[in-house]
């Protein structure tokens, strides 16, 4: 198929990966998600789709400012048993860290969720040799009570919408494992390139069927169930008509980004696991997947 080639297999032995290299890997996918476009009610290349406090511009600002976050939490995993004085420093890291965010960002919570996911999961690829067992040493951490955390009210979007409605949320996605990430955003990325869809596309389809699939903290927090039903049939009625490169899922992809703009629906917790599938299958050992030539996230070997 053209642009896309089958890389061999991995090495039996583990590909060591150096937490800078992680890091880079992390912050290059965060990068990838903003500036893909068009997406529904997301930041993109645009403007801030359903959100008037964000722009590219301030994403990017946001991803620069959670690169040391990420190395040290890659650092730590290399140089401590996992166990909970590991997890403590995970969660020290990813405070200081989203301190530093909101700092860069003037205050606006841009990558709050995407910092827990790729935090456990720069740990998880310091200490793996495939996508399974970095996203379950991730999940091990997460599973860990971080006794240094200091009490917090339930002060995120995502934290209402969990008590609100019982999502299991960005928290409970790592505990159990990413399976959102290696259940669904990772099987439809591989599906479109095997089917010859540009990078673009694929990534788009994606990105649609986690939205079919997540229990959307972002998007419950918006519009409750109905706004997060509504979606999740719209994302799911693209990938049935053949995905964003067909006529017809074009035109409901454009009527989804519609529904989302107008009622002021994001799905940022499905962006925040794109990005998270996007950093897991720029590894490494994630040799062997079907990759595009013009995926640009490759860590240098």
């Amino acid at each position: 198929m053209p642009g896309t080639v089958l890389a061999p297999p991995p090495e039996p032995a583990r590909t060591r990966v150096s937490p800078r290299q992680i890091a880079d890997a992390a912050v290059a996918a965060l990068h990838a998600e903003a500036e893909l476009t068009p997406k529904p009610g997301l930041v993109d290349r645009r403007g801030g789709g359903a959100h008037a406090d964000m722009n590219l511009e301030l994403l990017t600002a946001s991803a620069e400012a959670l690169r040391e976050a990420f190395e040290q939490c890659a650092d730590a995993a290399t140089r401590m048993p996992p166990g909970p004085e590991l997890r403590a420093r995970i969660g020290a890291v990813g405070r200081d860290g989203e301190r530093r965010m909101l700092a860069a960002t003037g205050g606006v919570n841009t990558h709050r969720g995407a910092l827990w996911a790729l935090g456990l999961l720069s740990a998880g690829a310091a200490r793996a040799g495939s996508i399974d067992a970095a996203a379950e040493f991730a999940a091990c951490l997460a599973r860990l009570p971080d006794h240094g955390a200091p009490r917090r009210e339930q002060d995120s979007h995502g934290e209402q919408a969990h008590v609100r409605f019982g999502a299991a949320g960005a928290a409970g996605e790592a505990r159990a494992g990413f399976p959102h990430v290696t259940g669904h955003v990772l099987p439809a990325l591989y599906r479109a390139r095997s089917r010859g869809a540009g990078e673009r596309s694929a990534r788009l389809d994606a990105l649609l069927a986690v939205m079919a699939s997540l229990q959307d903290t972002c998007l419950l927090h918006r519009g409750g169930p109905a706004g997060l039903a509504a979606v999740q049939r719209a994302a799911a009625g693209v990938l049935a008509v053949g995905g964003s490169t067909t006529p017809d899922g074009a035109r409901r992809l454009a009527a989804l980004d519609d529904l989302a703009r107008t009622r002021r629906l994001s799905p940022g917790g499905s962006a925040d696991l794109l990005s998270a599938a996007l950093f897991l299958d720029s590894l490494p050992f994630a040799q062997g997947r079907i990759r595009h030539a013009d995926a640009d996230l490759s860590v240098s070997r």
